[in-house]
């Protein structure tokens, strides 16, 4: 027992000791490989969906709306791994080891409450809430198909998808990757089994991940229970301590807008797109699955990074954290430029990885230039709130969570149609993502000096 507990102290000191450009490449290289492999997996799996004979391109309108359900659920594991686990990072660096546990405890009962308070009601509302977000009685029953067998695997989400933080912020990222990549490549698997040689369709789809989700759950929990853990899941913490959950929800409400109001935004634009025809909804369904080519890496390089950023502020280390904010801030804005403007410039070739619909590439061609514009600078907004959260800022994080979305994207989708039809909507990204990259990169300037004044305090 002893021998693990040095060992797994020894990984979680070399937070605040190692080199900062070799920690930070051994701490994001497993979470961006895992997260390329999820992503690679779920681009085969749309893959998959979109080439089914006959009804694939409205099968995968169908699962484009259910995206936004599933995205509002899921938003809810954010409270625990982007408010709870930075936290943690912060308390594990100032030795408060009680503290961390507490945050791990009540992040875990947590987890499990919101799982089943969340999908027994949408469960029971199903077809009035795809309605709702606009699902046309073409695809509605792809989307409830999928639907109605994703929200069995609720809990494995949640506790994967919230407590794999926990693991990272420990110095051991390999083993956060390795439950990402298992539940990933299971699926890859599954998928083809269920989908085609069972002829389950698009509810095979789901039976597959929730199988794969439930295995990565497994793993997750597993590893936080055993004396391989320095930051252990323990009974005398297994309680929703209220000064603890308070705290965690203060600071994590920040990326549960982000990802809820991602929800939102697949309501509104889903919903107004179908007005004009479902190979608009189609064509949002591939942009913003491309998209996560570049999201999806860029944000395990900062689920890399925000630990090692959380460790030294805790501890007091002001030139670390330095040193680690400006290598996040270099890489994070270079590649979001590289890689959206290479989108941009070739969005059919793009396109025909999705669907090789005519209609449908010719659709994204000519909408996805200006979809994408403003992700070009949007890198500097990636930085700023993943610094920000991990460091503790609960009420600038929340701004920035609520500008890019809801004070911002969701006015102008519902207002720009009225004057440019159809593109108004994804006219509407573009700008909002443009502004709000801008406003909060003059935020963070004027910020960071006396957020660095109270490190280690």
């Amino acid at each position: 027992m002893a021998s693990h507990k040095v060992s797994a102290n020894t990984y979680e000191s070399a937070m605040g000791t190692e080199r900062m450009g070799k920690l930070l490449l051994r701490m994001s290289l497993p979470q961006i490989a895992a997260q390329l492999v999820n992503l690679f997996y779920n681009m085969v799996d749309r893959m998959y969906i979109g080439h089914i004979p006959q009804s694939g391109p409205d099968a995968l309108a169908g699962i484009g709306i259910t995206g936004s359900i599933i995205m509002l659920i899921s938003a809810f594991a954010s409270f625990v791994s982007g408010g709870g686990a930075p936290l943690a990072g912060i308390a594990l660096g100032k030795g408060d080891r009680e503290e961390a546990h507490k945050l791990l405890g009540t992040g875990t009962v947590f987890l499990i409450a919101v799982a089943l308070l969340t999908a027994i009601p949408v469960s029971l509302l199903l077809d009035p809430l795809l309605r709702l977000i606009g699902a046309s009685e073409t695809t509605l029953p792809y989307a409830h198909d999928y639907l109605r067998v994703y929200l069995f695997g609720t809990l494995f989400v949640m506790l994967a998808g919230g407590l794999n933080a926990f693991i990272s912020l420990q110095g051991r990222p390999g083993l956060a990757m390795v439950s990402v990549i298992l539940g990933a490549g299971l699926n890859l698997v599954l998928d083809p089994l269920f989908i085609f040689t069972f002829s389950l369709g698009v509810k095979g789809a789901a039976v597959a991940t929730v199988i794969s989700q439930g295995v990565s759950a497994c793993f997750v929990v597993g590893f936080l229970v055993s004396d391989r853990a320095s930051l252990r899941i323990m009974p005398k913490f297994l309680k929703l301590d209220l000064r603890t959950l308070r705290r965690m929800l203060s600071l994590g409400i920040a990326p549960f807008i982000m990802g809820s109001t991602e929800s939102l935004i697949g309501f509104v634009m889903n919903g107004s797109l179908s007005r004009y025809g479902d190979i608009y909804v189609s064509t949002l369904t591939i942009m913003q699955s491309a998209m996560q080519f570049v999201s999806v890496p860029l944000s395990g390089f900062g689920q890399g990074v925000s630990p090692v950023i959380s460790y030294n502020y805790g501890h007091g280390d002001r030139a670390r954290v330095k040193s680690a904010v400006r290598i996040l801030f270099s890489i994070m804005c270079s590649l979001t430029f590289v890689f959206y403007l290479l989108m941009i410039l070739f969005p059919g070739v793009v396109a025909s990885f999705f669907t090789d619909d005519a209609a449908l590439i010719g659709s994204v061609e000519r909408i996805m230039p200006v979809f994408l514009l403003g992700m070009t600078i949007f890198g500097m907004q990636r930085a700023c709130q993943t610094v920000f959260v991990a460091m503790g800022q609960a009420r600038i994080s929340l701004f920035i969570a609520l500008l890019s979305k809801v004070i911002l994207l969701i006015p102008l989708a519902l207002i720009l149609p009225h004057f440019m039809g159809y593109m108004g909507i994804y006219t509407a990204e573009a700008i909002a993502d443009a502004t709000c990259a801008t406003l909060c990169m003059i935020l963070f300037v004027r910020r960071f000096p006396s957020m660095l004044a109270r490190c280690g305090k």
